[in-house]
């Protein structure tokens, strides 16, 4: 199941979790001074660039399938959360990030159970 064909709660959890990578993903592209501030230091700030437009170009792609009416990427959408669930996760237990990522963490599995309820939800209500 890589994709399900498009409703409106589903999408709306895409939607808002496309808005919330899109402007975390951009923050530290706009400026970088106030993303140490609230996340800790940094060796290799081109690294958050990256990860920051990777996660800006997984935005977009919710939104715009959720605008568009299109399939909503269900496999990408459990990865990438997933992924970042274990990333924040580990690291702060490790001590290498701030405790900051324990949020970004909690957001990451409200996300991984809206979708995996109202996927539920909707299985029941299909013959």
């Amino acid at each position: 199941m890589a994709t399900v064909e498009h409703s409106k709660a589903l999408g709306n959890a895409f939607l808002i979790q496309g808005i919330y990578f899109v402007v975390t993903g951009i923050w530290p592209l706009l400026n970088m001074a106030s993303f140490i501030t609230a996340t800790g230091p940094k060796q290799d700030t081109w690294l958050v660039e990256m990860v920051g437009l990777l996660s800006a170009s997984i935005g977009l792609t919710y939104i715009s399938a959720n605008l568009r009416r299109k399939p909503l990427p269900i496999l990408l959408g459990y990865t990438t959360s997933l992924s970042f669930l274990i990333m924040d996760v580990v690291y702060v237990m490790r001590g290498k990030i701030d405790r900051i990522y324990l949020l970004d963490a909690s957001i990451q599995v409200l996300f991984i159970c809206a979708i995996s309820l109202m996927l539920g939800w909707r299985n029941r209500k299909q013959p």
